[in-house]
C-alpha cells in the first residue's frame, strides 16, 4: 500500500474555535434489544467483559470516513443489527453491525447515531473506550471538507468537556495503540489495515482542537 516516501508540504487553514457548544441532530439508528444482545455477545468475545450490558466510558475519539455518498447511505448501512454476510471476515469475528456516534455530513451536519455512552463496533481493540466519528466521504474520490474540519473540531471540544477523553485518534492509527492499556483486543489475528480519515484531514483537524491537548498514539 505504501510508495516511496514523498515529502508533501501540507497547508492548515486556519478554523475559528468557537465556544458554543454544536448543535446535533440526533437520528437514532436501531439500538432495541437484539442490537444489545449481540452488542453483549461481541464484548464477550473479543474483550473478555462478562458484563451483562453495552455501557463504555470514552477515553478515545476515533476520527473515521465513510467511504459512501451520503448521509442516507450512512445512515441505512448502520440501521442494519447484523454485519453484512458479504463481509466475510468481520462477518466471522461477530454477529453485530458496525456503527458509529456520530456521522458529519459533508456539509458539517452533526447527527448523533447513538448514546456516546453505548458500545459501536467501530474500531477494532477499541471499542469498549472509544466513541466513533464518521464523517461522509472518501479518503482518495472524495476527501473530506472544510466543514467537517470545523464540525469535528467543535464535537470534539464538546464531547472532551462531558468525558476523560486522553486520546484523539484517526481510524488508520488504531493499530498504534495496541502499545496503551486501552486497547483490549483478544485475537491476536483480528486486525485490518485502514486508511481513513485521510491524513490531511487529521492534521487539520488536531491542529484546531491542539489546546485540548490530546495525545495522539504511540
Amino acid at each position: 500500500m505504501l510508495g516511496p516516501a514523498i515529502c508533501t508540504l501540507v497547508l492548515i487553514s486556519p478554523i475559528v474555535a468557537t465556544a458554543d457548544p454544536p448543535v446535533i441532530i440526533d437520528k437514532p439508528i436501531d439500538y432495541g434489544a437484539e442490537r444489545i444482545r449481540l452488542t453483549i455477545e461481541y464484548r464477550r468475545a473479543h474483550y473478555g467483559d462478562d458484563r451483562n450490558d453495552i455501557t463504555i466510558v470514552p477515553r478515545v475519539i476515533v476520527l473515521h470516513s465513510t467511504e459512501t455518498d451520503s448521509f442516507a447511505t450512512t445512515w441505512q448501512l448502520f440501521n442494519r443489527l447484523r454485519i453484512d454476510p458479504a463481509r466475510a471476515r468481520l462477518a466471522k469475528s461477530g454477529a453485530v453491525n458496525v456503527s458509529a456516534h456520530f456521522v458529519v455530513d459533508r456539509d458539517g451536519t452533526i447527527y448523533r447515531l447513538m448514546p456516546e455512552t453505548a458500545m459501536a463496533r467501530h474500531a477494532i481493540g477499541l471499542n469498549e473506550v472509544a466513541i466513533g466519528i464518521e464523517n461522509v466521504g472518501e479518503v482518495k474520490r472524495r476527501p473530506l471538507t472544510d466543514a467537517q474540519v470545523t464540525a469535528d473540531a467543535a464535537l470534539i471540544r464538546y464531547l472532551a468537556k462531558k468525558y476523560p477523553i486522553r486520546y484523539l485518534i484517526g481510524h488508520s492509527e488504531y493499530r498504534r495503540m495496541e502499545a496503551t492499556p486501552l486497547f483490549g483486543e483478544r485475537d491476536p489475528r483480528y486486525r485490518d489495515d485502514k486508511e481513513d480519515p485521510g491524513e490531511p484531514f487529521l492534521t487539520r483537524v488536531r491542529a484546531a482542537v491542539a489546546g485540548l491537548h490530546l495525545a495522539a498514539p504511540p
